[in-house]
């Protein structure tokens, strides 16, 4: 069995792994701490295309953790990067919130009604009626499919919420037509975070909660994969799936000493 290179660059998931609930997993604060101590080149990664990088990191700093903006990568980011290297200057019309419209306007996007290019489903608080026949009917009249992330649901204190990937499914059942999912367990947005923090595969970890994104999505870009038991996958999970994280660890603190 071949030996493995040492682990030069880290990605993490965030909810589940570094905050759970809106409170912070103890140890992330000395793992992010470490990590920057360390100089090594590292991403926290979110299916979540709501909010902006900007948002995340104010949002990660009230609650004590400080992750600078230039390492937060999000689905939104990466499906703007996915339209401008597929289209660049293209149209869109777009169901989702800043984080979502904010990353296709960076990249010159035109957020359109008219004959877009794309119809393009993220995660937002208000899933309009009216907004989802209008999608459905640009996909009838030719637009391409996207969606940011396949998840089904998502947490909230109340208890689950519908996620992009059950509204995905609507819009599939209305039009025939699947959507192009950008996100986690998709190797395209691992691929390009690693990219941009100029990281490479095969010396990189990648740590999540779910074997159905995070640890998929590192296993199938080459990473080293470490499940965490602080959000939805516990031990008795693991085996219901053909793949198998690298390690297993009780949570973030664990990895302190691994950096």
């Amino acid at each position: 069995m071949s030996t493995r290179k040492p682990i030069e660059s880290w990605l993490t998931d965030m909810d589940g792994v570094l905050i759970h609930e809106g409170t912070p997993v103890p140890g992330a604060d000395a793992f992010l701490k470490g990590l920057k101590d360390s100089g090594k080149p590292f991403l926290v990664l979110t299916n979540n295309s709501i909010y902006t990088p900007r948002d995340l990191h104010a949002r990660l700093t009230r609650v004590g953790l400080d992750v600078p903006v230039a390492n937060i990568w999000t689905s939104a980011l990466a499906t703007a990067k996915f339209l401008d290297d597929q289209r660049p200057g293209g149209t869109a019309y777009v169901i989702g919130e800043a984080g979502l419209t904010t990353a296709l306007h960076d990249v010159g996007y035109v957020l359109t009604d008219s004959e877009p290019d794309y119809v393009v489903l993220g995660e937002t608080r208000t899933y309009s009626f009216e907004a989802l026949t209008k999608a459905i009917r640009l996909i009838n009249d030719g637009a391409r499919f996207l969606c940011t992330n396949p998840d089904e649901t998502g947490p909230s204190p109340q208890g689950v919420l519908p996620a992009a990937g059950s509204v995905a499914a609507l819009i599939t059942k209305a039009t025939g037509k699947e959507p192009y999912f950008i996100g986690k367990p998709n190797p395209l947005m691992m691929r390009a975070g690693l990219n941009a923090i100029g990281a490479h595969s095969e010396t990189s970890a990648m740590i999540g909660d779910r074997m159905d994104t995070d640890v998929l999505a590192g296993l199938e870009s080459g990473m080293v994969t470490y499940l965490v038991l602080t959000g939805l996958t516990k031990v008795p999970d693991i085996d219901r799936y053909p793949f198998r994280p690298s390690h297993v660890v009780a949570s973030i603190a664990d990895l302190v000493t691994e950096i």
